[in-house]
């Protein structure tokens, strides 16, 4: 209602609207775009800019034009006592120097001399092409034991003398097809288990539950040699891989003598060495040795690791040089 109101009364107003708005009329003519007229289209495109030859770079001539930073070379070894570390590579020791380094650092900051000795071994668990080494636990017999705690074994076996011979080397829990109810129920827990071969079939059920503790050959947890498997399991060491490729176990105490604990070190690293064959290389990458209070430190692998290859190098060499001599004979 108020639109065609205001439409009349404008047409009421009009010859009269010079009196009442006065050079209205005049501003109208003067700027008639500005009530009514739109704006003009656009007539043609803009021409597109031609792209100069060679002005495209792909990004790998980009990057490669990227200044690189220069990273030096790190330095072997530093002149003065006090140092920045992150200039100098990280040294590395001999085992028995090593060793003697710990027994130092336990004595200057007053520590315990019962403290354990630990180490962190690194491995490469490439095979060929994009296979690699299952990651595995094993146990073994050290040469020098460094504690007194003895681990809880049982013994599968429907043998009377077979489980009398357990019996009386220490095992925890001696039993057959019985045992296997209570296990599922978590009724008895043992450290390991161990088994004759003739009840593996019976034993079946247990596979998902005891997963990598299941008795087997490979890990010389299945036998008839029952007094072997009992030293083994319980007083052996267990290690396992951690992280894909990385071990971390205790192997003595630091009051032992060096050259027990260097024996330790050498059975650990030789026992690791079996779950690779050799000739895809070397499996320890890096091996640290620490205490408890103590940093690590890096020790060189030479002498530490089996030296098979050099050996099976030498047999072949010598293989050759029998044929060579044996092809003149045979002409």
């Amino acid at each position: 209602m108020a639109a065609p109101a205001g439409r009349c009364l404008w047409r009421a107003l009009a010859p009269r609207r010079g009196w009442i708005f006065p050079g209205l009329d005049q501003r109208l003519a003067a700027a008639p775009a500005l009530v009514s007229v739109p704006p003009p289209g656009r007539l043609y495109a803009a021409a597109a800019k031609t792209a100069k030859k060679g002005s495209r770079k792909t990004k790998q001539e980009e990057t490669k034009k990227k200044q690189v930073t220069k990273r030096w070379p790190l330095m072997s070894k530093p002149v003065d006592d006090v140092y920045l570390t992150w200039y100098y590579e990280r040294p590395s020791y001999d085992v028995e120097e090593a060793v003697g380094m710990l027994k130092k650092f336990q004595e200057l900051d007053f520590t315990n001399p019962k403290q354990y000795v630990y180490i962190n071994v690194f491995l490469d668990m490439a095979l060929q092409k994009k296979k690699k080494v299952d990651p595995f636990a094993s146990t073994v017999l050290l040469p020098y034991r460094f504690t007194d705690e003895m681990n809880k074994v049982l013994v599968f076996t429907e043998n009377e003398q077979e489980a009398e011979i357990a019996r009386e080397n220490g095992a925890a829990v001696v039993g057959g097809v019985e045992l296997i109810k209570w296990i599922l129920e978590d009724e008895i827990q043992v450290d390991f288990y161990v088994a004759v071969p003739a009840i593996m079939p019976k034993l079946i059920p247990l596979r998902n539950k005891l997963k990598r503790k299941y008795p087997s050959t490979k890990k010389k947890s299945m036998g008839h040699d029952i007094p072997k498997m009992l030293q083994l399991y319980r007083e052996g060491l267990e290690y396992v891989v951690e992280d894909e490729s990385l071990i971390k176990t205790r192997i003595a105490r630091l009051e032992m003598p060096t050259e027990q604990i260097v024996a330790n070190l050498r059975t650990v690293i030789h026992d690791i060495c079996t779950f690779k064959p050799l000739t895809y290389g070397p499996f320890v990458q890096k091996l640290v040795i620490r205490s408890s209070t103590s940093e690590g430190l890096l020790l060189n692998l030479d002498g530490l690791l089996p030296q098979v290859e050099k050996v099976e190098e030498e047999k072949n060499a010598e293989d050759d040089e029998e044929k060579h001599v044996q092809e003149p004979v045979s002409t």
